[in-house]
């Protein structure tokens, strides 16, 4: 899908102070594109009636859109701000908000710090795999001031991210990192070495680069092309990232579906990671 012009940046807003960085990176997306933000806060109406006074935690709920456009105020002033309070859950009302917004941006609910592994119910986790547009998952650490990263694989979900990083790294004045990663002792399709594969994989990627970067001359570019886990190499690359940037998954997505690498990213980069779906790739020159 191409988003409306109108499509806002919609940010997941709960009750943690932690949900303001949030806010924070949602709102620079919402300048960096000319868009207009949207907070949105899902209402529990169950543990509403539980509460002493229904008029409580609704109260509460204004307070937090209150406080959040302040904040939004404070990082993008020119920004048109708007506040939603719905009823339900909070990953159910933001995948519906997702099928009219340009991008969703949600906290990743600790997920770095955890020692255990991350359940796949985690609330970001089942954004990013099920929102119909692409998916911020914002760290609860200010991210530095390091290049926006973005991995390829060859597939047409890949370049689509390349292209959609490529805009992002325009849009921060970032150098921009592409990396492709060539699993160690695969074979090419047609019964060639490794070797050839990852010269294939390095060439393939440079011509990619070179044709998505006439649209933005102005974007410094590095190419990586290594062998590798390709997740293990992309956390490792996403230390020193500002924004790390991977499609859902290397072949066509289907909702609900995440590719071991983006769940990789996920789940252990502690970079802001943007999964790229729900896009139509507009490639140039048919790539």
């Amino acid at each position: 899908m191409t988003p409306p012009a109108d499509a806002p940046v919609v940010a997941a807003l709960g009750s943690s102070d932690t949900d303001l960085q949030v806010v924070r990176l949602a709102a620079r997306e919402a300048a960096g594109r000319d868009r207009p933000l949207t907070l949105l806060h899902a209402f529990n109406w169950a543990a509403a009636l539980e509460a002493p006074s229904v008029a409580g935690p609704r109260d509460e709920a204004e307070y937090l859109i209150e406080r959040a456009a302040g904040v939004a105020g404070e990082v993008a002033p020119a920004v048109p701000v708007s506040g939603e309070i719905v009823e339900g859950s909070p990953v159910a009302a933001l995948i519906r908000r997702s099928e009219s917004a340009f991008l969703v941006a949600v906290g990743d609910g600790g997920m770095t710090h955890r020692q255990s592994g991350v359940p796949a119910d985690a609330p970001a986790v089942l954004l990013a795999a099920r929102a119909g547009c692409p998916v911020l998952v914002v760290r609860t650490e200010p991210p530095p001031q390091g290049p926006v990263l973005v991995g390829v694989d060859g597939s047409a979900s890949s370049w689509t991210a390349l292209g959609f990083a490529f805009d992002c790294a325009a849009r921060r004045s970032a150098r921009l990192l592409a990396v492709r990663v060539t699993e160690p002792a695969r074979p090419a399709g047609d019964g060639g070495s490794a070797e050839s594969a990852a010269e294939d994989a390095r060439t393939e990627l440079a011509e990619a680069v070179a044709r998505y970067g006439r649209r933005h001359p102005a974007v410094p570019v590095e190419c990586h092309s290594v062998v590798g886990d390709p997740g293990g190499v992309l956390v490792d690359r996403s230390r020193s990232a500002q924004l790390a940037i991977v499609a859902a998954r290397g072949d066509e997505p289907l909702r609900g579906m995440l590719g071991a690498v983006s769940q990789s990213l996920l789940y252990h980069s502690p970079a802001p990671v943007i999964v790229v779906r729900g896009l139509v790739s507009t490639a140039p020159d048919g790539v």
